[in-house]
C-alpha cells in the first residue's frame, strides 16, 4: 500500500470559528496539489469544518486519525487526515464577533500541534486567519500569536515576524509595540538577528544566496545625521557586523525608495525597523495573496498575512490565494527543516 512517508506532515487549523478560516480551508482542500505537496492534517471542531466546506459550496472528505502521532505511518490515499478536537460548541460563536469561546478555541487547537511538535509527530503547521483581541479575551498574556509560540516551543533566541509576498520577505527589528516604543528596540544585536533569520529562513525556502537590503529608520536615511543619527550609530555598524560574518546585506536605504528596489526583483528580503515601515508596503502590493511567516521558531508556522475577515464571514466570497500561499510555504520549509533535523541527528 503506498504511504505518504517520504512527504512532510502539516498540521492544518480553522482559525477562528467566527470568521472566514474554516471556509478557507475547505477551498484550500479542494484543491489537488494541496496533498500532493504533504502528508496533511486538519485539525479542529467538526461543526465548524462541516460549516466551512457549506459556506464554500464544496466537499472534501477526509480520513479521522485518533491522534496527531498516527498521520505520519498512514496509507496514502490522496486525502488529508482529520483530527476532531472539542474546543467550542456551535452557539457559544456570534458569527463575525471577537469573542472568548473563539479566542479558547484557537488557542486550544495551535497548543495542540505544538504539543505534537515538540514530540516530533508533525513538521509544520499553517493556521487560518485568528483574533489576537479573541485570544487575550480568553487568557492569552502575550502581545500576539508568535510570543505565545516562542513560549510554547521553548525558544530562547531571536524570533521574529516575517512578511511575504510571493519572492519578496520582509522581516522587522520591532513588532506589536507601540510606535513610541519602538525606538528603544533598535539595537545593533536585534537588527544582525532579523538580517541572519531571514537570512537563513530563505534559504529553506529554496533561495540559495538571498538578496538582503536593510530600511534606515529616520526619513532619507538620516541625511548624514542631520534627521536623526540611527543609522551611523545603530545601523549602518549592523551592516557591516553582518557582512563581515558572511552574511550579505546591503543598506541602509531610506524606506520610502528600497521598495521599488524589491518590487522590481533586485532583492528578495528587506529588514525593517518597525511593524507599519514594511506592512504598509507588503499590502499595498498584493494583500490578497501575503503571507505571514513565524520566524525562529523550531518548526515552520504560517498563516495568511489578512485577517478573520468578519465583514464578509459567512458569505462564501473568501480567497484562498493567501492561504494556498500559506501552505505552500509550510510544507516547502517543513521538508528543509526536517532533513536538517536528520542531517543534525
Amino acid at each position: 500500500m503506498n504511504h505518504d512517508h517520504d512527504k512532510p506532515v502539516v498540521a492544518l487549523t480553522l482559525g477562528d470559528p467566527a470568521g472566514i478560516g474554516a471556509e478557507l480551508v475547505a477551498r484550500l482542500l479542494a484543491d489537488p496539489q494541496t496533498t500532493a505537496r504533504a502528508n496533511v492534517v486538519l485539525v479542529g471542531d467538526p461543526w465548524l469544518w462541516q460549516s466551512g466546506q457549506a459556506i464554500a459550496g464544496m466537499r472534501v472528505e477526509c480520513a479521522p486519525v485518533s491522534s496527531l502521532a498516527a498521520v505520519r505511518a498512514r496509507p496514502g490515499n490522496g486525502r488529508p487526515a482529520f483530527l476532531a478536537m472539542d474546543t467550542v460548541r456551535r452557539d457559544e460563536v456570534r458569527p463575525a464577533q471577537a469573542d472568548a469561546a473563539g479566542g479558547a478555541s484557537v488557542l486550544a487547537v495551535l497548543d495542540a500541534c505544538m504539543d505534537a511538535a515538540l514530540r516530533g509527530e508533525i513538521d509544520a503547521i499553517c493556521f487560518a486567519p485568528l483574533s489576537k483581541h479573541a485570544m487575550k479575551l480568553a487568557g492569552m498574556r502575550h502581545e500576539d500569536e508568535l510570543h505565545h509560540f516562542a513560549e510554547h516551543l521553548g525558544v530562547t533566541g531571536y524570533f521574529c515576524e516575517f512578511n511575504t509576498l510571493g519572492e519578496l520577505w520582509t522581516s522587522r527589528v520591532s513588532s506589536h509595540v507601540p510606535l513610541k516604543d519602538a525606538p528603544a528596540l533598535l539595537t545593533r544585536e536585534r537588527i544582525v538577528e532579523a538580517a541572519r533569520l531571514i537570512y537563513r529562513s530563505l534559504q529553506a525556502n529554496g533561495v540559495a544566496e538571498p538578496k538582503v537590503a536593510v530600511a534606515a529608520l529616520n526619513p532619507h536615511g538620516g541625511e548624514g545625521g542631520t534627521c536623526g543619527r540611527e543609522e551611523i550609530d545603530i545601523i549602518e555598524p549592523a551592516v557591516r557586523e553582518l557582512n563581515a560574518s558572511g552574511i550579505p546585506v546591503d543598506g541602509p536605504f531610506p524606506a520610502d525608495t528600497i521598495f521599488l528596489k524589491a518590487r522590481d526583483g533586485q532583492y528578495q528580503a528587506i529588514v525593517t525597523m518597525y511593524h507599519d515601515q514594511g506592512q504598509i508596503a507588503i499590502k499595498l502590493l498584493g494583500f490578497a495573496n501575503g503571507v505571514t511567516v513565524q520566524g525562529g521558531l523550531p518548526i515552520p508556522i504560517t498563516t495568511p498575512a489578512h485577517g478573520t475577515a468578519y465583514d464578509i464571514a459567512g458569505q462564501g466570497r473568501a480567497d484562498v490565494n493567501a492561504t494556498a500561499n500559506a501552505f505552500a510555504i509550510a510544507a516547502r520549509m517543513a521538508r528543509a527543516y526536517r532533513d536538517s533535523r536528520a542531517l543534525a541527528g
